[in-house]
């Protein structure tokens, strides 16, 4: 039998994960980075690109979220034996860049950072492979003016795409309070109340109670805690000590903390009061006896008074006990931006549209690479999720407006097409040539309206003999087409001849009439 030699195609689709960005799309994701990069360097930040691709050793084990980030990278080994992978995301990089330069670099080093990123994880609804991050970060500044300063900065770069004041929020907690709260629970856990050896043993044995109960915090508390906005007080309550069924009634056990420690720790999240400053006080009582929880509750205080000085008040920059997603992954102010207005989800049910972006200070990245510790702080956008926030406002998403067309009515004459488009573009106008088949004028006028485009050039012999052009507005012709009567219409025809001489003057005065 004959082997079957015919080549097999590939199939024209986009890897499950990805996706394709076309016109619209890039352009608007481009204007909005430009209005935050605007932002970021009016307050002394400088662009930094790094490489895609980073040793695995140089990532680490940081990635937010996930357990096992070595299994969520895209990597390789090369032929030397070392591993490589696809950024995940643009701190890691950030890390390594400070570390490697840490000798030319200014100190403190501000920059911000805009571009994708790639996990190797399982695609799903709005979940992808590849996304933008946007990132702004500062490395060597132990300060909580810093962390106040990068919140500023979010506010302000919110506004400026876009989403106007009351239509967000930036929350702010410490990772230090919950620290506090830790040593709360793991004292009274050791030291039932009333217990008269208490002080007798405390000093000895403070060291290993502190150990454990880190322990517990990072492989059950804070797990906990972090699903404290699906679940409720009620439902984190459960979870912290005999466990809950969820919804489908599967029985969930529970991390085994007696009630007076779960209750301690929904004091710490349940403190936010009417007013920053009650708040805190609350903070104040969840933590007490307890050296880094009052430590914590102080840099809050310190950063409302800073923010409160350069005008940012409650309206646009709140403490909030309920941030906690990424407690385990930062050392101190943790913040996230919230949209407050109200969208509608897949059903028709209106809900707020959620949080766009979230940072923290995270003073134990760049010791990985020089042993010694360097306090770092900042933020991500999530370039997506925000972009999707403006389209949700009517802020993007509107009909990219396409080129001026220059029709080809004779092949022999297209220098004089190209002498016409060259002098709109030297007039910063969009313009180009088609570059068709120019034998049917009719396909020249539907690639025309393929392209969005705001105008079409006209000039046949006859016209070239008389030194003029046919100028035809489309958007014009559009909205007569749309129209039963011609009559409003009669005043502004849809196409109209003009000398050669003023084409780049006619198609500007079109151009504006029709908002562009």
């Amino acid at each position: 039998m004959a082997k079957d030699t015919k080549t097999r195609r590939p199939r024209a689709e986009t890897p499950k994960g990805f996706r394709d960005y076309f016109g619209a799309d890039v352009t608007e994701r481009k204007a909005m980075l430009d209005r935050i990069a605007a932002v970021y360097h009016r307050y002394g930040f400088d662009p930094l690109e790094t490489s895609a691709v980073e040793t695995l050793d140089a990532l680490g084990k940081y990635l937010p979220d996930v357990d096992r980030p070595n299994a969520g990278v895209f990597g390789w080994q090369e032929e030397d034996g070392d591993w490589l992978a696809l950024r995940y995301d643009l701190t890691a990089p950030l890390a390594r860049v400070a570390a490697q330069y840490r000798n030319d670099l200014p100190t403190p080093y501000r920059r911000y950072a805009m571009g994708p990123v790639w996990r190797n994880e399982k695609p799903g609804p709005g979940r992808f492979r590849q996304f933008y991050q946007c990132d702004a970060d500062t490395v060597g500044a132990a300060t909580v003016a810093a962390d106040a300063e990068i919140c500023a900065m979010l506010a302000d770069a919110l506004e400026a795409v876009g989403i106007e004041r009351g239509d967000y929020i930036v929350r702010v907690n410490n990772r230090k309070v919950l620290n506090g709260v830790l040593d709360v629970i793991g004292l009274n856990k050791a030291y039932p109340e009333g217990d008269d050896l208490r002080g007798t043993v405390e000093a000895a044995y403070s060291e290993v109670i502190r150990k454990d109960v880190e322990k517990l915090a990072s492989e059950d508390v804070l797990r906990t805690i972090d699903k404290f906005d699906k679940v409720g007080i009620d439902g984190v309550f459960e979870l912290l000590t005999s466990g809950r069924k969820d919804q489908s009634g599967a029985f969930i056990e529970g991390v085994g903390l007696d009630p007076h420690d779960a209750r301690v720790v929904l004091s710490f999240l349940t403190a936010k009061g009417s007013t920053n400053k009650d708040t805190i006080a609350n903070l104040r009582k969840a933590v007490v006896g307890s050296q880094v929880g009052i430590e914590g509750a102080d840099e809050l205080e310190q950063m409302v008074g800073l923010l409160q000085a350069q005008g940012y008040g409650p309206d646009r920059i709140v403490i909030d006990p309920s941030v906690v997603r990424g407690l385990g992954y930062y050392t101190g102010p943790v913040f996230e931006a919230e949209l407050t207005f109200e969208i509608l989800d897949e059903k028709g049910r209106p809900r707020q549209f959620g949080s766009v972006a979230g940072g923290g200070r995270y003073d134990g990245l760049v010791e990985r690479f020089t042993g010694q510790k360097v306090p770092a702080t900042g933020v991500s956008i999530g370039v997506d999720r925000l972009l999707a926030a403006l389209r949700a406002k009517g802020r993007a998403g509107q009909t990219m407006q396409g080129p001026v067309i220059v029709t080809v009515m004779d092949r022999d004459r297209m220098a004089d097409y190209q002498a016409m488009v060259g002098e709109l573009r030297a007039a910063d106008i969009r313009a180009e040539v088609y570059l068709g088949n120019p034998k049917n004028f009719g396909n020249q006028l539907k690639y025309a309206d393929r392209r969005g485009s705001p105008v079409a050039v006209i000039q046949g012999g006859d016209e070239a003999a008389r030194d003029v052009v046919q100028i035809k507005d489309l958007v014009l012709g559009a909205k007569i087409a749309e129209s039963a009567s011609l009559e409003e219409w009669k005043s502004q025809p849809a196409q109209f001849e003009a000398p050669r001489a003023e084409l780049v003057a006619q198609v500007k005065r079109l151009l504006a009439r029709n908002g562009d």
